[in-house]
C-alpha cells in the first residue's frame, strides 16, 4: 500500500521523493535542434510536467506511459504553472510494493450510497417495459463494470466510480426538468440518463490506468451503448418500436452536436434535456477539478485550459465570507 504525501500539497522549492506514474513520455526537439524528454508525472492528486534536457536516454529506453517510476527532485514552476525538476528517476522495482491501483483516483462519494441511490431510482420507473429493460441491463456483472469505470479519461469525473457519480447527477437534473416541464416523458428521460454512457464499460479500460480499448477507439461508446441496448431490447417480447427508437435516439444524440461525435443531434424534448443535463454535470465537475489542480503559482487564475478554451478564476468567496461581509455593513 503506497504511503506518501500528495504532490498537490507541495509548494515551489519543496523536495520530492515519490513514486509517480507516467502519463506522457515523448522525445521532442528544441529550436536549437537538441532533443529533450517531455514527461507528465502523476499521483492521485494531480499531474505535473517535467522536461529533461540531459541524461534522459537511459530512462527513455526503459519506461513507457503507464509505468511507475521513483522520482527525486524539487517542485519548480514554469510560466506560473508548477512542474517537477527531476534530479533522479528510475523504474519501480517489484520490491517497492507499488501498483498502478495506487494511482487511480476514486469518487469521494460513498460507493454503497451511490449504488442504493441508483437502484432505488430504478424502482421509481413507472413503466413496466422500461423498468424491465433497465433491470435486465444492469445485472451484477454489468453494474460492477459500470460503477468502476470513469466517466472520462481526463476531462470530467475521471476517477473510479466517476461514471456512476456523473449519472446520478444527471438523473437529478433530469428529474428537476420534468418537474418544470410536464410534457417530458420522465421514464424515458431517466432511462436515457442511465444508459447514455453505458458503452463506456467497453470503451474504457480501467484495470491498469484509464485508457481506451481497441473497440473504444474503433467504435466509440455512443455506438457501443446503442448496440448493447438494442440487443437487450430484442430479448423483451413486443417492445414498442417507437419507444425503442426514442430511447436509442437519447443515446445517439446525448453529446448534442455532430462535431462532438453524436451520430444525430437531439430531436425530442427528452434528448435536448439529456444533452444539457450531461453538459452541466460534466463541465461543472471539470471546472471544479481544474480550479483544484491547475492553479498558477501565487495566482487566482488557472493556466489556460484547452478543453475549456479559457483560463478560470477562483474568487475565494464562500457563504461564510458573504455572511461576515453582510454583517459588517450593519455594525
Amino acid at each position: 500500500m503506497l504511503s506518501q504525501s500528495e504532490i498537490i500539497t507541495l509548494n515551489k522549492g519543496d523536495a520530492l521523493d515519490h513514486f509517480l506514474i507516467i502519463r506522457k513520455c515523448e522525445l521532442r526537439t528544441s529550436k536549437t535542434n537538441k532533443q529533450f524528454l517531455v514527461l507528465e508525472l502523476a499521483d492521485r492528486s494531480v499531474s505535473l510536467n517535467s522536461n529533461m534536457f540531459d541524461s534522459f536516454e537511459e530512462i527513455y529506453s526503459k519506461v513507457k506511459v503507464g509505468d511507475i517510476v521513483k522520482v527525486k527532485g524539487i517542485i519548480d514552476d514554469y510560466q506560473g504553472s508548477p512542474q517537477i525538476k527531476v534530479k533522479t528517476i528510475r523504474p519501480a522495482k517489484f520490491s517497492d510494493d507499488v501498483t498502478v491501483i495506487d494511482f487511480l483516483t476514486k469518487s469521494k462519494r460513498d460507493f454503497n450510497e451511490m449504488k442504493n441511490e441508483f437502484f432505488d431510482r430504478i424502482e421509481k420507473i413507472s413503466g413496466l417495459t422500461l423498468r424491465t429493460l433497465i433491470k435486465n441491463i444492469f445485472t451484477d456483472n454489468n453494474f460492477e463494470k459500470y460503477s468502476s469505470v470513469p466517466a472520462g479519461k481526463s476531462w470530467h469525473h475521471s476517477y473510479i466510480g466517476g461514471l456512476l457519480e456523473h449519472t446520478l447527477e444527471i438523473i437529478k437534473i433530469c428529474d428537476l426538468m420534468c418537474d418544470f416541464h410536464t410534457e417530458i416523458n420522465r421514464d424515458l428521460l431517466i432511462c436515457g440518463a442511465m444508459l447514455h454512457d453505458f458503452g463506456k464499460i467497453e470503451e474504457l479500460s480501467f484495470e491498469a490506468g484509464f485508457e481506451y480499448s481497441d473497440k473504444g477507439k474503433l467504435v466509440g461508446h455512443i455506438v457501443i451503448g446503442a448496440m448493447l441496448v438494442n440487443e437487450k431490447i430484442k430479448e423483451i417480447d413486443n417492445f414498442p418500436e417507437e419507444l425503442k427508437n426514442c430511447l436509442i435516439h437519447l443515446i445517439l444524440s446525448h453529446q448534442g452536436k455532430l462535431e462532438h461525435a453524436s451520430p444525430v443531434v437531439p430531436k425530442t424534448l427528452e434528448a435536448i434535456a439529456l444533452y444539457q443535463a450531461d453538459e452541466l454535470s460534466a463541465k461543472v465537475n471539470a471546472y471544479k477539478n481544474a480550479l483544484a489542480t491547475e492553479m498558477k503559482t501565487d495566482s487566482k487564475w488557472t493556466k489556460f485550459l484547452s478543453l475549456a478554451s479559457t483560463d478560470l478564476y477562483s474568487h475565494g468567496i464562500n457563504p461564510e465570507n458573504e455572511k461576515q461581509i453582510s454583517n459588517s455593513l450593519f455594525d
